[in-house]
Formats: C-alpha cells, structure tokens, sequence
C-alpha cells in the first residue's frame, strides 16, 4: 500500500509543476516547454503543494499552497533543503517545517526562466493518514482474530482435554478415601464419554477403571481376610475364657487345700500368675471384638470430673511410688458417652503411664472445657517414647523399646492396652492423639458435650 500510494504521488508530480506554468508535463529527463513559470499560481494545486526556481543556487520565486488557496512563500531554511534536490534524480522524501514532502527537480531549458531548476513537491500528509490508519486497522483486526483465535483455542483444547480432568477428578476421589482400614468401597469409576478405545486419553480410562476394580477386588479380599481374623480372635477368646477359669480355679484350690513343697508353690504361683496374664489378655481380645462389632452398652450422662478422680485415686493406690496430681475445672463436667468405656479409657491411659515410667515420676490427670469441647489429659514426666513409634503407637499388639519401661519391672505389656483406647474414644466420638519428648508425654483425649 505504501508503494501504491508513493508512486501516485510521483505521478501527480509532473502535472503540478504544470500547473506552476507549462499545462503539459514532458516526459522525464526531457526540458518542459512552456512560456512563463509562476510558482504563485495557485490554480489547480492542492493545498500543500510548493513550488520554487532556483538559478544557480539563488532562490527566484517560491510558494507553499495553503488550505484557502492562498500561497506564501518559503522559509529559508526549507529552501536551504530544497536546493540541494538533484533534477536527474528520482523523487525523494524531505523534513520541511511544514511537514514531509514528496519532491522532484526539473531543469528548465526555454522561456525567460532557462538554466533554471524548478522544485515542485506534494504532502504525504494523505498518504502517511492513509497507513496509520490502514496500520491501525490491521493492527485491530489481527488484536481481534489473535484474541477469537485464542478463545477457540482455549475452547477447543478444554474441550479436548475435559476428559483428562474427570480422570484427574476420579484420581482425586480415591486418593481421598479412607482406604486404611475397615469395609471399603469405591464407588467412583472413569465415565464412558472418557473411557474410549481408540484414543489416548480412553485407553487411560480404561486401564484407570481396571485398576479401581483390582483395588476393590483386593480391598474386598482384605476386609474379608481381617474379619475371618478378627472372628477367629473372638471365637477363641471366648473360648479360652473357660479353660483359664479353671486352671486358676484348680491352681488356687491345690495352693490353698494341699501340702506341697516349696518348689511345687512357686511353679504353681507362676501358673497362677499367667494365667491371670492371659486372661486379661483375652478380655482385651473380647473387648475389641465387640467394638469390631459394634456391640457397646448405652449411651448416659456421664459425670468426667467425678470419673477423673476415681480412677486417679484408684491409680495413686495400685502406684503410690509415684507423684499423682489432679487440675479440673471449678464446675462439674458432664457428657453423653458410655460410661464403662469412659471409664477403661482413664484406666488404661493412667495405668500405661505409671506402667511404663520409673517410680518417682510425676503424673498429671487434667480436664478443661473449651466451648463444646472436653478435653482429657494424661501427662508424665518420664523418660519420653521413642519417634519412630509414635506412628504405630495406637496399633494393635505394637510395643515400643524397652526405654519407656526401664527400672519398672513391667513385663505383662500385650500391646493392646492404647489400641483398646483409641477404639473406646472413636466410638464415643472422640478424639486421641499424644505428644512425646524425653521429660514429658502427654496423651490427650477430646469429647463433646451435647
């Protein structure tokens, strides 16, 4: 377009030195034939044009068409430019002070004005307008098709990779389910429109469905096996339950009515002993096995502040080598719970932490209301549990090192006792949870009040 409109302003160059005296251009290169040169004849020219003679470098007559049709002559310092135009030169483009110019020289060879140089030039104002707005133009039209483009871009790839995000969605899900434990079911699969042969992203559908079902199928194995296991605990508990009331039976009866040595007594003494080891064992198993089943007594007011300090006083006499302390709130402290299970639960944790701390050591029972909350603390300042256990701390038949339990004689740990509280807890709604560090382990306990 900038060529197109620069060779139409070249052309119209020679019929507006014609204008400026002779009606008839030549032909370039060859000297116009005309009788007088005025280029103050304003007659024909478009504003803006200028015409000026030169005669061996002196200024003979100049003048700028203005938008009236007036014509005023030239400044110095425009003449200055224009006399250095060469006529045998093609148009060029010149900074004047009114502007940019297309200019063209022509030697004049008869009349009166021969030997003289006429310079005769047109404003590129029209054209210059004419490209920016053409540049503008362009500029807005290739904004608008990038951005129409972009938008159908983006529609378009959205729409491809949608099935992409149902199978990020449906990964998501799964990675979010408590898979852990318990009876699990996956109930979210890849949806047919993403799950197509024949593309890449159905193939991944397809392989993302199968892999769900083969974790199901797995999880359901699982669930099965760990039942099969857990009813077998509670069949044989129960079961064990008879034959060690009769061995302690029999043992008490021979300890108490017959004559045996000393020997004799003490391997019956040791009888007597594990079996009261082993059912405390099987009590634990039963109790478990029907919080597995869900079998629990029901639901009361549970008074905690009158609880707490039974079972401290209870703990302070089976351990009075070690400093008890109790911190309970002003009012009493009531809730909705089991109370037997509320119960075991301060049992077990008060026993776990005289049983497993060295005599001498401080333990604090403390119970604070916050809002809805109740909160339940057992604190010690014992020897700390080791890191790399408090992870597997709440699981069943998990024991730590023996750090804990040093210097306290304990060696009836089965393991069971934290798993029964964490049970216990959970099934009245709460919370457990613990804190350790050599000089102080905390195991805190929250419930609700209704």
């Amino acid at each position: 377009m900038s060529s197109y409109l620069t060779s139409q302003l070249d052309e119209a160059l020679t019929p507006a030195a014609g204008r400026a005296g002779f009606s008839n251009g030549p032909p370039r290169g060859q000297a116009p034939d005309f009788d007088d040169v005025d280029p103050e004849n304003a007659a024909g020219q478009r504003p803006g044009t200028l015409n000026a003679v030169f005669d061996d470098g002196e200024v003979q007559n100049s003048a700028l068409v203005q938008d009236d049709g007036s014509t005023e002559p030239l400044t110095d310092a425009d003449l200055d430019i224009l006399e250095s135009v060469n006529p045998a030169s093609q148009p060029q483009e010149l900074v004047l002070s009114s502007g940019r110019y297309r200019v063209d020289a022509a030697a004049l060879a008869f009349g009166p004005d021969a030997g003289s140089i006429l310079v005769t030039g047109l404003s590129t104002t029209e054209r210059d307008n004419t490209l920016a707005s053409l540049g503008i133009t362009v500029a807005g039209l290739s904004l608008i098709g990038l951005t129409l483009t972009g938008l159908a871009g983006t529609v378009i790839i959205r729409r491809s990779l949608r099935p992409l995000e149902e199978l990020s969605a449906v990964a998501t899900s799964v990675s979010r389910m408590p898979l852990s434990s318990g009876e699990v079911a996956i109930p979210v699969r890849v949806p047919s429109t993403a799950a197509q042969p024949g593309t890449e992203v159905g193939t991944v559908g397809i392989a993302l469905n199968e892999m769900i079902d083969h974790v199901t199928s797995a999880l359901r194995q699982r669930q099965s096996s760990e039942m099969k296991v857990r009813q077998f605990v509670a069949d044989a508990s129960h079961e064990l339950r008879t034959p060690l009331t009769s061995i302690r039976g029999y043992t008490e009866l021979v300890l108490m009515s017959e004559t045996v040595s000393a020997a004799g007594r003490s391997a019956l003494e040791r009888v007597d002993s594990e079996s009261k080891r082993m059912s405390s064992l099987v009590e634990d198993l039963l109790l478990l096995a029907r919080l597995d089943e869900g079998q629990r007594g029901e639901v009361s007011d549970v008074d905690l502040t009158e609880l707490v300090i039974e079972t401290t006083s209870d703990a302070r006499v089976t351990a009075p080598a070690y400093i008890w302390s109790l911190d309970l709130p002003e009012e009493p402290v009531e809730i909705r719970a089991v109370e037997p299970e509320i119960r075991q639960v301060l049992i077990n944790l008060l026993s776990n932490a005289h049983k497993h701390t060295p005599p001498g050591t401080s333990i604090s029972t403390a119970l604070t209301v916050r809002d809805r909350e109740v909160t339940i603390t057992v604190t010690d300042s014992g020897p700390g549990i080791d890191p790399s256990f408090l992870d597997t701390i709440f699981t069943r038949f998990s024991k730590g090192d023996d750090s804990r339990a040093a210097g306290t004689g304990s060696t009836t740990s089965t393991g069971l006792g934290l798993a029964i509280v964490q049970a216990l807890v959970e099934a009245n709604g709460g919370a457990l949870s613990v804190t350790s560090e050599p000089g102080r382990t905390q195991f805190r306990v929250d419930l609700f009040i209704p």
